[in-house]
């Protein structure tokens, strides 16, 4: 059995308002549809499309949510937002809920992190552990793991 500690993860992301993007933005993000979009049908669903992928980018969405377990002591966390809301901190088998910001839950996931020397998550090579990698740079924090798609010898693919 290893002795090496296990943190199971996942993040959940969603997208920036397209509305909420200046023109210059717009425009950068849109450009390639109107230049390939046959007519007009066309240019709605590939933007229909791009707005809904907006989650999928750290650079034009966010983190709602991350969920952590301890794997061998089966006790975890559920970090999410819930603007406008107040929701008191709760417990439910073992794993604590509680709400804070995007930057406060990136804080706690690299606080709990440098604990851990391997990291099983179901894309976190890929898409995971990038998107926190740059979502942190956003917010200036620094990573207490390397998380590059290059390096990520501690991720578990599942």
């Amino acid at each position: 059995m290893s002795t090496t500690p296990k943190l199971i993860f996942d993040i959940e992301t969603v997208g920036a308002d397209f509305d909420s993007f200046d023109e210059t933005t717009k425009n950068a993000l849109t450009g390639w549809i109107k230049k390939e979009a046959e007519n007009d049908e066309d240019y709605e669903e590939s933007l229909k499309e791009l707005k809904e992928g907006l989650g999928f980018s750290p650079l034009t969405g966010e983190i709602v949510t991350i969920g952590t377990l301890d794997y061998e002591k089966k006790q975890g966390g559920i970090y999410f937002q819930a603007p406008g809301e107040k929701i008191a901190d709760f417990e439910e088998n073992g794993v604590k809920f509680r709400q804070m910001t995007e930057k406060e839950m990136l804080e706690q996931f690299w606080q709990l992190a440098h604990r851990y020397g391997e990291f099983i998550s179901f894309n976190g090579r890929c898409f995971d552990g990038p998107f926190l990698m740059v979502r942190s740079a956003v917010h200036g924090l620094k990573p207490t793991k390397n998380g590059k798609p290059a390096s990520l010898d501690q991720f578990v693919r599942h």
